[in-house]
């Protein structure tokens, strides 16, 4: 299964910057960004504001990768979910 790398510009903390990621990363990072109800360009800001090294385009797809792998675990979804607004569950009923 071959994906296409695509090259897209994007703002991050007020500059832009160009991002190259196969389209797979892309729609991940989508996701992750709707289910969270922030832009994508927020998103990418946190995950660059704690990468320690390497390129961003190499952050965001571990970020991807790890927020997959620990979905429906009890482990936090990725480790910029400290940084993030939390998610609110719904009222539990109680009897």
């Amino acid at each position: 299964m071959k994906s296409q790398v695509a090259k897209r510009s994007i703002v991050v903390a007020g500059h832009k910057t160009s991002v190259s990621l196969e389209d797979a990363f892309w729609k991940g990072l989508k996701e992750i960004a709707g289910r969270r109800d922030i832009t994508l360009s927020d998103l990418v800001a946190v995950i660059d504001s704690e990468r320690h090294h390497g390129n961003l385009s190499s952050a965001i797809r571990l970020f991807v990768l790890e927020y997959y792998r620990h979905q429906g675990t009890d482990k936090p979804a990725d480790p910029a979910r400290s940084q993030m607004p939390a998610q609110t569950k719904g009222p539990s009923s109680s009897t």
